[in-house]
């Protein structure tokens, strides 16, 4: 009999135990949860313009190619994934499709990024919340639709007091003369920056087709605008706001927008 009872008492012990280990959260799972969650916030969001034609020229335009491409390449190596958005959303006109470049072609060819640069989201389909930095593409196509899209302009000015990264590179600064923080100042206002020049725009002809320069815009928001000589590779940058003057500037765009975040990751840490 007192066999039995003990026999019987191993085997509740035995029960309990097993279900006690099966109750327990696992170290591995939680890991597994974090590490999700970690990914899931690694995205950056790519801004392109939906307007295609230059003022009254009669000539196509759109987001320039290469001012996507080079920044994604750097930033899509480095583990992000990308998002886009217009002011219209849909298919983003294109602009300077120049495939002998090689970066071009590989952004082009990639199925999944290509789908997204021609479905892009209309903005009341961003959660700002999910990105870590925002990036302006140019093309002249962003001298008419960027700068008045004031959804746009708060999702940045969300993202950017999220502590995230804004970048910008040629016309693509036009998407930063409307945004204004909480305290009330413009994004650039007091900050070093620069983008496609007065020079540069003469020199491509456009200076009495676009609707403003680009360079005098920046300059009446307080924006401390530095240039080098015209198509000549220059960026600045300036509290998490990183900016390039020209399509010679765009894969060190992307370069210094990593950096920023890297030195943000490392902060957390």
């Amino acid at each position: 009999m007192a066999n039995t009872v003990k026999i019987k008492t191993l085997l509740l012990l035995l029960l309990f135990t097993v279900l006690l280990i099966a109750c327990t959260p696992k170290k591995k799972a939680n890991n597994s949860t974090i590490k999700t969650e970690t990914k899931a916030l690694k995205k950056i969001l790519f801004v392109v313009t939906s307007h295609d034609k230059k003022g009254d020229t009669g000539k196509k335009t759109g987001y320039y190619l290469g001012e996507v491409s080079h920044p994604w390449d750097v930033l899509h190596t480095a583990g992000y994934e990308i998002d886009f958005v217009s002011p219209k959303g849909g298919k983003a006109p294109v602009d300077a499709f120049d495939m002998t470049d090689s970066i071009n072609k590989k952004f082009w060819d990639n199925d999944s990024y290509r789908y997204k640069v021609e479905n892009t989201k209309k903005p009341n389909e961003v959660n700002p919340d999910d990105y870590v930095a925002i990036h302006y593409a140019g093309g002249h196509g962003a001298m008419w639709d960027l700068a008045d899209n004031l959804e746009i302009a708060e999702i940045a000015r969300k993202i950017y007091e999220n502590n995230g990264v804004v970048s910008a590179v040629c016309h693509g600064p036009s998407g930063l003369l409307n945004i204004k923080l909480s305290n009330g100042l413009y994004l650039v206002d007091g900050k070093k920056v620069n983008g496609f020049t007065n020079e540069e725009e003469i020199k491509v002809q456009l200076e009495n087709v676009v609707p403003y320069l680009l360079e005098d815009e920046l300059k009446e928001r307080g924006a401390i605008f530095e240039k080098s000589a015209a198509f000549t590779k220059h960026v600045v940058t300036d509290q998490r706001l990183v900016t390039g003057q020209n399509p010679q500037s765009a894969h060190s765009v992307g370069q210094a927008t990593l950096a920023e975040l890297q030195k943000l990751t490392k902060s957390l840490k």
